[in-house]
């Protein structure tokens, strides 16, 4: 009896040794099909590897934005079938926010995290993520030029430490709120955190606008002269 039974233990655990890796198998699979989608819709996922980490996250929460959806970072089921639909939205291309104002300007989104550089027909010249602090930088008009006696545009601008270089940096609010590129660790000359960050609410600003070096350079062409910026 005794062997009969120490049998069935040892066949009952064998099968689940085969089972285990055949489940953890399939979640990576989906995993990567998730990432792959996400890629192919521009939310920028990272490497396909199976692995639902930080990177992973921003996608999705880009994705979620983009939906005008709760972003939480999590592929639940309303994320999941919205991702696979066949009219899934891509998430670098975004429509100009209603009520944003007219002409040309550049247009900021709080909630979507999101920058559009407007022509003065109203066509989009550039477009990107960005990372904000809404508890600092408010919503409503604003106009890039100097303020507080300060110049309106530094091509290599310098944090109130020391510590940081912020490129391309262009001041639109009171006093030292501008747009600049992710800031560069002096020392090292690297940013301080990634650009798959741009987005979302995983990191703040001291206040302005952080963004990638290409739309930095972007805005800094775009506001060689007076522009109006508008906070929504």
């Amino acid at each position: 009896m005794r062997r009969a039974v120490s049998l069935l233990v040892s066949l009952l655990v064998a099968l689940l040794l085969v089972a285990a890796p055949s489940a953890a198998s399939a979640s990576g699979d989906w995993a990567v099909a998730a990432q792959k989608r996400l890629n192919a819709l521009g939310c920028h996922a990272g490497p396909p590897d199976g692995k639902v980490g930080r990177w992973t996250r921003s996608a999705v929460i880009r994705f979620q934005s983009r939906e005008g959806m709760r972003q939480t970072g999590h592929l639940d089921a309303r994320t999941r079938k919205r991702l696979d639909a066949d009219d899934a939205p891509r998430c670098d291309q975004r429509p100009v926010p209603g009520h944003s104002g007219k002409g040309r300007r550049i247009v900021i989104s709080q909630q979507q995290n999101w920058v559009w550089l407007v022509g003065p027909k109203g066509g989009v010249a550039a477009q990107g993520p960005m990372v904000d602090n809404p508890s600092v930088l408010h919503r409503g008009s604003y106009r890039v030029g100097s303020y507080c006696g300060r110049t309106a545009r530094i091509k290599l601008n310098q944090s109130t430490s020391g510590s940081v270089w912020l490129d391309n940096f262009v001041r639109f609010a009171p006093c030292g709120i501008g747009f600049h590129r992710i800031p560069r660790a002096k020392s090292t000359g690297k940013q301080i955190h990634a650009d798959w960050i741009l987005g979302t609410d995983m990191a703040s600003s001291h206040g302005c606008i952080r963004l990638s070096g290409e739309l930095s350079r972007r805005v800094w062409d775009f506001t060689a002269r007076r522009t109006a910026v508008r906070v929504v």
